[in-house]
């Protein structure tokens, strides 16, 4: 029944779209090529299908399951492959904030690793079904790292810190390590994200030429600037430090080796600076231990009821497929069928979830790496009609908003189709309309900006031969990074070159959300 309903769905979808392609019987054991003529050509997929080791979801932030060592030769691989990388070391700071402030929570989504800097990430790890192996420090990590760069001749970039400070970093790594290769360091004046010469810092860092940029902006600083750049300054590897630079300069010292494996150098730190940490640490630890406490109240393990199917593929096509998901999505089941989930990688990929009765932290961790995977290939996820203990676990995990969802196949081959052909951040509907006012929908970020912003310049410069006032709606916009408030900054500006008004209004959700978090919600009228 499941694949007559399947042959039958699809039947219905040509006809739908206009494709009189009649099937033939020898199609349907297999379902194969039915929809060959309705996406064109297959997108070009150059990345390397790789298996699919779901990380555990703290907070609706994923987390890799790796060691020191493993970390160490993860970020050799990223050297090696002269791509650009970000990585951060996220700890219980990490993940309060994300609860709050939407663009830090998608810059830890997206992140290239996201490494467990905390011990009480490990205890939640646990607790929920998946535990990770070890912390992965930052203030550990960094000594290492500058080790192996002596070792292998990897250029070291040091950038932020207060300017004594760094100074000192970098006479006391020089010293200790006299072959290391330090190929510059700068500390820019204080100043807020977006008022920073970003220009004159990505010239030093590009100048400089380094295979490992360390950015001690603090948190959310240092992951929003490494989000907002690390593409254009091609570095392999940019990771947020934090604090390891006052550790390295010996400004801070570090907890006994004792209170480390134990959990407590938390108790070390604040007794060092009590004024600066103790409310911090008190806030944390009451948002943190409350929002995971709901998290294992919504997807904490259990025993499955009795044998239970592990998935699999209901329709084939050259450029999508369709997975019925299992019924029971946790880790024990991903793992029985691994294989199905490395191919469902290789095309746009349709989730059917409508069955699924228990998801875990791990499901939730397999649908973000499958998602970033597809989207690494030009592809994408949908989740179709998924059941109400999935948006439960969604909502709960503040993941509601982040995926492409669909009640049908029907919806989701459209979404599909829309999506298919242009990154999903840039939508058709962004270039010119007839009328005001403009319509700037989609998403305005890092990814896109070069081309958002020739659009939005070409709209204003024409509209201001024509008006004196040039109402933008943001309604449409689903999501804005630090980048895409500085492209709003830049319209206004320009208006006001021109002699004409810009009216942002209508932003509504994660953007307004984020306006606020940012103290820059004073652009909208």
């Amino acid at each position: 029944m499941p694949h007559f309903r399947a042959a039958f769905e699809c039947c219905l979808l040509r006809l739908v779209q206009g494709k009189r392609k009649f099937i033939q019987p020898d199609e349907l054991p297999e379902f194969e090529y039915i929809f060959d003529d309705l996406d064109g050509p297959a997108v070009p997929q150059p990345a390397p299908l790789e298996e699919i080791i779901p990380s555990i979801v703290l907070l609706g932030v994923p987390f890799d399951h790796l060691t020191m060592k493993t970390a160490l030769e993860e970020i050799e691989k990223m050297i090696a492959s002269r791509e650009p990388h970000y990585l951060v070391t996220a700890n219980v700071d990490f993940l309060v904030q994300s609860l709050r402030d939407l663009e830090l929570r998608r810059i830890l989504l997206e992140a290239h690793r996201v490494l467990c800097d905390g011990t009480p990430l490990l205890w939640a790890s646990k607790l929920l079904g998946n535990a990770l192996p070890e912390r992965v420090a930052g203030s550990d990590l960094v000594p290492l790292l500058l080790e192996r760069a002596e070792e292998k001749g990897y250029r070291i970039f040091f950038l932020g810190g207060e300017a004594e400070v760094a100074e000192r970093a970098v006479q006391e790594a020089a010293a200790k390590y006299p072959r290391l290769i330090i190929a510059g360091h700068y500390s820019p004046p204080f100043q807020p994200l977006l008022e920073m010469d970003h220009d004159d810092i990505c010239r030093r860092v590009r100048q400089a030429a380094p295979d490992i940029l360390l950015v001690s902006f603090g948190c959310p600083k240092a992951e929003k600037w490494m989000s907002m750049h690390y593409r254009r300054l091609g570095v392999p590897v940019a990771i947020g430090v934090g604090g390891t630079i006052d550790f390295l300069a010996g400004r801070v010292k570090r907890a006994p080796a004792w209170m480390q494996r134990s959990g407590l150098e938390w108790v070390y730190r604040l007794l060092q600076e009590p004024r600066r940490l103790y409310r911090r640490y008190v806030d944390d630890l009451w948002f943190f231990g409350r929002a995971i406490a709901g998290q294992y109240l919504h997807c904490r393990p259990a025993e499955k009821p009795g044998d239970d199917s592990p998935g699999e593929v209901v329709l084939s096509e050259p450029t999508w497929q369709r997975i019925r998901a299992p019924g029971w999505f946790d880790a024990a089941t991903l793992a029985r069928n691994s294989e199905m989930w490395r191919e469902a990688q290789r095309h746009h990929c349709v989730l059917e979830l409508s069955g699924v009765q228990h998801i875990d932290s791990t499901g939730i961790g397999l649908l973000l790496a499958l998602e970033k995977r597809l989207t690494a290939r030009g592809s994408h996820l949908v989740l179709m009609d998924p059941s109400p203990t999935v948006r439960k676990v969604l909502k709960c995990l503040r993941l509601e908003h982040h995926f492409l969802t669909a009640s049908d196949i029907f919806t989701a081959r459209e979404l599909l189709d829309r999506n298919g052909h242009v990154p999903a951040s840039i939508q058709p509907e962004n270039g010119f309309h007839a009328t005001l006012p403009l319509i700037w929908s989609g998403e305005i970020t890092a990814a896109n900006e070069p081309e958002y912003w020739r659009r939005i310049e070409q709209e204003i410069r024409s509209w201001a031969e024509i008006t004196d006032i040039i109402p933008a709606d943001l309604a449409e916009l689903r999501f804005i990074d630090s980048t895409g408030i500085g492209v709003l900054l830049r319209a206004r500006k320009l208006a006001q070159k021109l002699g004409v008004t810009l009216q942002l209004r209508g932003a509504i959700g994660p953007v307004l959300d984020i306006l606020r978090v940012s103290r820059m919600d004073w652009l909208l009228d």
